[in-house]
């Protein structure tokens, strides 16, 4: 359905849209599917019993680019509160942050010094930060700070995405650096010129670079890779490749969304696979949430028999 994606994903930057979703009384329960809570404490609460099933977690407090200093400053705190109050409640989570909402477009230097905040913070807890990858005007400079950060840190990961033509190359070396690497499709609108049209070839480049990790030597410098999807012919695939190729399961790990195939989530776990949830809380759910109904057909139709019940 690529015209409901297109519909969706111009949502998700309308401000006009957002204002009347936001304010459409019954959006903010159907959000709970996808949204763990707005606030840090409801978020904990979601950490606590995705770990009692056996399921790891990465937290993501929502938000994107921000306007200036201030809020960047802001968000920064947030995460490091938040990396105390999973310290204070002793539950194993990592981090998930967008490099715009530390002030990438404002400054590089102020989202490099709160990066450098976090990363220290969430080092004395022994937890790992990934990197999230935004549109393609913003990849190279994300991978920019991404190499910056791990020459003074060894808790930081970044996020690729298969339908960039580009991506190869960048994983690539990454591979070579030894780095932890998110392996995702994409879920922003690119033109045809820098990313992947048809939805075949990005699943295809996605097998494609899964392939290139796990025949690389990467387990030599400790390169690890995150399948971030829920594909089942991806993770079928998967399955099938590194047991037919006795690809130790310590080098990878399974990663899907919040509130997206629990059911799926609950079974990779059972066949003895590593499987993180990606767990986001904040006010400013609304971008995300856009981009969550573009991915899948099934969550939009999730949402209008829930706005009618």
């Amino acid at each position: 359905m690529p015209l409901m994606r297109d519909l969706f994903l111009a949502m998700s930057t309308n401000a006009l849209m957002r204002r009347l979703i936001v304010g459409f009384p019954l959006t903010r329960r159907v959000t709970r599917r996808f949204v763990a809570g707005e606030t840090i404490d409801e978020a904990i609460q979601v950490v606590k019993q995705l770990r009692t099933q056996g399921i790891d977690v990465t937290f993501d407090q929502l938000g994107e680019s921000v306007t200036n200093e201030t809020e960047a400053r802001a968000a920064k705190d947030g995460y490091l509160r938040a990396l105390d109050a999973i310290a204070a409640n002793q539950v194993a989570c990592q981090m998930s942050v967008k490099l715009t909402q530390m002030g990438l477009d404002l400054n590089a230097d102020l989202c490099l010094a709160n990066m450098r905040e976090i990363l220290t913070r969430a080092q004395q807890a022994g937890t790992l930060v990934t990197i999230d990858m935004e549109d393609s005007a913003h990849t190279q400079v994300t991978l920019n700070v991404f190499k910056t950060l791990r020459e003074e840190f060894d808790n930081v990961g970044i996020v690729l995405q298969s339908y960039l033509y580009r991506s190869e190359e960048d994983f690539r070396a990454l591979i070579a650096l030894g780095a932890n690497v998110r392996l995702c499709k994409g879920a922003y609108k690119e033109p045809a010129t820098v990313a992947f049209p048809a939805k075949k070839d990005v699943d295809a480049n996605y097998i494609k670079l899964a392939q290139l990790f796990f025949d690389s030597n990467g387990s030599a410098n400790r390169a690890y890779l995150d399948l971030a999807t829920h594909d089942e012919k991806i993770i079928a695939w998967t399955k099938e490749y590194v047991t037919a190729h006795q690809v130790d399961r310590k080098r990878f790990e399974f990663q899907m969304l919040y509130g997206i195939r629990s059911d799926l989530q609950k079974k990779i776990v059972a066949e003895g696979y590593t499987m993180r949830v990606y767990v986001p809380c904040g006010t400013h759910w609304y971008p995300y949430f856009m981009r969550r109904l573009a991915e899948r057909p099934a969550n939009v139709i999730f949402l209008i028999s829930n706005l009618f019940r």
